[in-house]
């Protein structure tokens, strides 16, 4: 048995059981995988995927139990590989953050710039999708922890890290009624088209919700995945736009204003998905605190290793 044999099991099994897209992950031939299953395979005595043909077309029962041991060798082995990098080149190293494109673009520069600063020869990426996309980085090891409002809670491999509470605000361009109202209200809002986020994004089943309890239906001309899209088409008159107010700068945005709707919403909590028992270089602890800093090393390794609970809801 060997190493490399799971980690072809495991990649068949992450890309849908499609041997050339985990051919192409692997930078191998699909002939090469399937010779390396068919060998485990015969080594371990049961069938791990069920086969038509030359097609692998669902996980046995033994299969199932086999991939989730592989998973966790698999992780284990990346534990040791980080552990002893931790030791040798305590300031060096890669560090993959997959995120959302508002908390790319809104929260994490400042974080990002001390950093680097700090950490100069760590070679920093981010990843940037919808929460489920940035999630299953996190799960299959291409990103080391994952930054977003949804979707963290779905999946059972990842701990979530509560990071920070936000709200919303509504945007115009000068001179729009909206911006008259003495008291925002939902009512007011809903007279008007409005731009807003993507469903799978920051938030937005919360403002579904309050218009829902409200017995009203917003009027949604537009959604977009970031802030600055719904920004760009506001200003263009398309409609009144309902965003993170931390994507709000009066300085950079002079062309809109902003009103503030945090008392029409149910405040949204940003968190950080961290994949369960896996081993953090010194630098990443250094990285999460500076982004949330309530998260001390010992809170962060109690969670992902399970020696307690976090209160997710801060």
């Amino acid at each position: 048995m060997k190493i490399q044999q799971l980690r072809f099991l495991c990649e068949v099994e992450r890309q849908g059981l499609n041997l050339s897209y985990a051919a192409e992950k692997l930078h191998t031939s699909q002939p090469g995988i399937s010779k390396q299953i068919k060998m485990l395979e015969d080594e371990l005595g049961v069938e791990i995927f069920v086969r038509n043909g030359k097609r692998l077309t669902a996980v046995t029962p033994p299969g199932k139990a086999i991939l989730a041991i592989a998973q966790r060798i698999l992780q284990e082995t990346e534990n040791l590989q980080q552990a002893a990098q931790d030791f040798t080149n305590r300031d060096s190293g890669k560090l993959t953050i997959a995120t959302t494109h508002t908390q790319a673009r809104y929260m994490l520069p400042d974080v990002v710039k001390r950093f680097t600063a700090r950490y100069p020869r760590v070679k920093l990426s981010l990843i940037q999708g919808n929460p489920v996309q940035i999630c299953q980085h996190t799960v299959s090891g291409h990103a080391d922890f994952c930054i977003a409002t949804e979707a963290i809670e779905t999946f059972d491999e990842l701990v979530m890290l509560p990071c920070y509470s936000w709200n919303r605000c509504v945007v115009a361009p000068p001179g729009h009624p909206i911006l008259q109202q003495k008291s925002l209200t939902l009512e007011a809002i809903a007279k008007h088209p409005i731009i807003t986020y993507d469903f799978a994004f920051t938030g937005r089943a919360r403002i579904n919700k309050a218009f829902e309890t409200k017995g009203l239906k917003p009027n949604v001309v537009l959604t977009a995945i970031d802030s600055d899209v719904i920004k760009t088409y506001v200003a263009l008159g398309l409609g009144i736009g309902i965003l993170a107010k931390m994507a709000f700068d009066p300085a950079r945005d002079d062309n809109l204003r902003a009103v503030d709707a945090s008392h029409l919403f149910e405040s949204s909590t940003t968190r950080i998905g961290i994949a369960r028992n896996t081993y953090l270089r010194g630098y990443i602890y250094e990285f999460i605190e500076m982004f949330a800093p309530h998260l001390s090393r010992k809170s962060i390794d109690d969670a992902v290793h399970g020696k307690a609970r976090i209160d997710y809801d801060m």
